[in-house]
């Protein structure tokens, strides 16, 4: 910077105009840049917070640009995302959200429209969802269970993450595109109903692969299926929802970013940029892994594509099932 400024003393406004378009792109930006700031809406340990501060480092050592993170929790999400929204969009604050981040703006009134008040930079990772019985159970298939349900209406139960979470929203799915009644259980966290699984005091539970993989490694319990378009790359054996006979099914639970509405264009592709070659590189990925996650970098107009179908599909189930904000 010391260079630069002499540099400015010493030349002619013509000049200067010359430096200034050649200064472009990421050398330019990373010239004049200033610290840029990952708002959080989870506590610090939690899933986004850590996915947040990896990728911090990660970008930090590859382009030399200082990432700090604010955790901002309260409200599912509300609070982190009207901060955000009202930043200033220069590229230097973004928001890092999830799955459920879509849910609040159908419950409650907020002060940001999540379509129209943010930019999307990319859809970062995906956390497989898996529906899981005990290694007990009677059922090995999702269409044991479902068979089971349509066969003793609201005897099967379902344990999972809620109430008014995604988790909620893709049991709601299940029942709609299987035509069952089926009873929700919620519980604290995914962990919590894991345990009432293995305890034998629910049927089954709908929760993250990562919350449910040692106990499936384990043998205590088995995987029916997987919520997401794909298969889970360390599960290939087991099918996903649609597969199992429900093609148009399908509930991605996902962590990406987003910037304030109007960042220039630039900005946003310089940060899909930065974010596309983190989720690449392979000391990244491995860090992935023990949690559970894997790289997608779906960036711009298809992440764009998937929040508004996302958006939409979870406020018609919420009014259908009457979902509620506790």
């Amino acid at each position: 910077m010391k260079l630069l400024r002499s540099a400015a003393r010493a030349v002619t406004l013509p000049v200067m105009c010359a430096l200034a378009v050649a200064l472009t792109g990421q050398g330019a930006w990373s010239q004049t840049a200033r610290t840029i700031r990952i708002v959080a809406p989870a506590a610090p340990g939690g899933v986004g917070d850590t996915v947040a501060r990896l990728l911090g480092e990660q970008i930090g050592r590859a382009q030399g640009q200082t990432i700090l993170i604010e955790n901002r929790t309260g409200a599912g999400g509300v609070i982190a995302a009207e901060a955000v929204s009202r930043a200033a969009p220069d590229g230097s604050t973004m928001l890092i959200i999830s799955t459920d981040t879509l849910i609040p703006p159908h419950l409650r009134k907020v002060s940001f429209d999540l379509m129209t008040g943010f930019e999307p930079i990319c859809y970062l990772v995906s956390a497989p969802t898996v529906i899981t019985v005990s290694a007990a159970s009677p059922y090995r298939t999702l269409g044991d269970l479902v068979n089971a349900a349509r066969a003793t209406p609201g005897a099967i139960t379902m344990a999972s993450f809620g109430p008014a979470t995604a988790f909620q929203i893709a049991f709601e799915m299940l029942k709609r595109a299987a035509d069952v009644d089926m009873t929700f259980l919620s519980y604290p966290g995914a962990a919590p109903a894991i345990n009432a699984l293995l305890g034998e005091h629910v049927t089954s539970a709908f929760s993250s692969y990562s919350t449910a993989s040692e106990q499936l490694k384990a043998g205590k319990l088995r995987a029916l299926a997987t919520a997401a378009r794909a298969r889970i790359e360390t599960l290939p054996e087991v099918p996903t929802v649609a597969e199992s006979g429900y093609r148009d099914y399908e509930l991605d639970y996902w962590l990406g970013m987003l910037a304030p509405a109007m960042t220039p264009k630039e900005k946003i592709s310089q940060l899909a940029g930065w974010f596309t070659a983190a989720l690449q590189a392979p000391e990244f990925r491995a860090k992935l892994a023990p949690l559970g996650l894997f790289p997608v970098g779906m960036c711009g107009a298809d992440f764009a594509a998937l929040l508004r179908k996302q958006y939409g599909d979870f406020g018609r189930v919420i009014r259908e099932a009457n979902i509620k904000a506790e």
